[in-house]
């Protein structure tokens, strides 16, 4: 009787914190991998930080697509800040300890960003079909209180439907494992620790992924195939260079977000066989898009050049020009 009595209460213990050990088969050697992200975090704050300041400062820049460029610089500011401080703790200082609360949070804050991301991405696109597809109606349609009411409504959609998340995993129950073969608190990371059941956990996290991520991919790229029937109606091939060039940044950037969570997605399927795989691109997908994204339209926008240089202190060599 003593037995089973010590036996149920040794299976009801709940532990006090997460252990976060880092890449999965390197972790002898995964320090190294702290320099490059570390440059790929100064890089997204440096770069974020600048696009927000020019479009700040430049009156021509005040026009909804750079208005949700700048929304876009936000939630990669806060995506890459959420995990990557935790991440470069690890790496350096060996802090790999993270209490239950830290950990819920992050996962919260990591869905609710990405989700936001694609939700901008989808603005975008909506933003650039309606500016070729009915250029006359495009300021009637698409000006500064329809960008608030769509930034408005991703903020309530992601940060309402996220929410589950963290609260399911805060109710498994967590009595022996606290070690996390990962660098970040991973929704299905942390729920395969729990002694109970997930199901429900591992089902609302797919459907999250339908609801969100599939609908906005889904709408995005039914924009961008109404955008191509309309331009490739266009007789002066002046005019479809010029139409495509408009949105040629916007679609970079989608293509390689979603291509992105597609590769993720699949390279969980080879985890069990080389397990750091699916965990490294998961990090580099949280810090890659918010490096990358201002230096794309910063390459491809000639107007948000302009106001770089200007901000950089470079105006009067630019007016010259």
């Amino acid at each position: 009787m003593d037995t089973t009595l010590s036996t149920t209460n040794s299976s009801r213990l709940q532990v006090s914190e997460f252990i976060l050990v880092g890449l999965p088969g390197i972790h002898e050697w995964q320090h190294w991998l702290s320099l490059p992200l570390a440059l790929l975090y100064i890089l997204a704050l440096i770069a974020n930080i600048l696009i927000l300041i020019t479009i700040q400062h430049e009156p021509s820049l005040h026009q909804p697509m750079y208005q949700l460029l700048g929304i876009l610089a936000i939630v990669d500011i806060g995506l890459a800040t959420t995990i990557m401080p935790k991440i470069l703790a690890i790496l350096w200082f060996d802090a790999k300890a993270i209490s239950l609360h830290e950990c819920f949070a992050q996962i919260y804050a990591i869905h609710t960003f990405m989700c936001m991301e694609s939700g901008i991405f989808l603005c975008m696109a909506v933003d650039r079909y309606v500016a070729i597809c009915y250029p006359l109606q495009y300021s009637s349609i698409v000006n500064e209180a329809s960008v608030i009411k769509a930034t408005l409504s991703m903020v309530l959609r992601n940060g309402l439907l996220t929410i589950p998340l963290p609260v399911l995993a805060a109710q498994r129950h967590y009595c022996s494992r606290n070690e996390i073969d990962h660098c970040l608190c991973s929704n299905l990371g942390v729920t395969s620790l729990a002694c109970d059941d997930v199901t429900i956990n591992r089902v609302y996290q797919l459907a999250l992924a339908w609801v969100t991520l599939g609908s906005d991919m889904g709408l995005v790229f039914a924009s961008y195939a109404l955008i191509v029937r309309s331009v490739l109606r266009l007789n002066s091939a002046e005019a479809t260079s010029k139409a495509l060039s408009t949105c040629s940044s916007h679609l970079i950037l989608i293509v390689f977000f979603y291509t992105a969570v597609i590769v993720l997605s699949v390279t969980h399927l080879a985890g069990r066989k080389v397990p750091f795989i699916p965990v490294l691109f998961n990090v580099l997908h949280n810090v890659m898009p918010p490096a990358f994204n201002p230096m794309v339209y910063a390459l491809r926008t000639q107007e948000l050049r302009v106001g770089f240089q200007r901000v950089l202190g470079l105006g009067e060599n630019v007016s010259r020009k």
